[in-house]
């Protein structure tokens, strides 16, 4: 499979520099494809990251050459709607708001938005209006978080 070569080929590099690759998506387009690594670190990502991972991932594609088309590479944060593609992240974002879709239907719904309340048994639980679910992560198509772009409570 392509996407596992793309990752176990990148990954390493991306943690070498300092940084987690979140996610990894190669898409195919009727033009030029597109490489795309969301990155993250404690300390928050800025341009320069961004600048120094593209040039060290460039650099091992150009030398591995695991894509044969012409394609673009873009590197970026993950952003307020982050991705959750690892247990630590469920865990890490417990208390979040989260969407979580899956690949087959469950009880005619494949999307869950809920309360992210963590892994347990090695199950991803989201509180919804309606329950709790438990989730294998085998099910998930894409867990990403939801921005809450509410109101700031004072502070007093």
């Amino acid at each position: 499979m392509q996407h596992e070569r793309l990752k176990n080929l990148l990954e390493p590099v991306v943690e070498s520099l300092g940084y987690e690759l979140i996610l990894l998506e190669y898409v195919q387009g009727g033009g030029d494809g597109v490489l795309r690594l969301f990155i993250d670190h404690p300390d928050g990502i800025v341009i320069e990251d961004c600048e120094q991972v593209s040039r060290e991932v460039a650099a091992v594609m150009d030398v591995e050459d695991p894509i044969r088309q012409a394609y673009n590479l873009e590197v970026s944060s993950p952003g307020l709607d982050r991705p959750l593609t690892k247990p630590a992240h469920f865990e890490r974002f417990a208390g979040d708001r989260a969407r979580i879709t899956l690949f087959e239907a469950r009880n005619g719904q494949r999307k869950f938005v809920g309360l992210l309340l963590g892994m347990e048994e090695g199950q991803v639980r989201l509180r919804t209006d309606h329950g709790t679910e438990h989730f294998e992560l085998t099910e998930i198509e894409r867990a990403q978080l939801v921005p809450d772009f509410g109101p700031k409570r004072a502070h007093s």
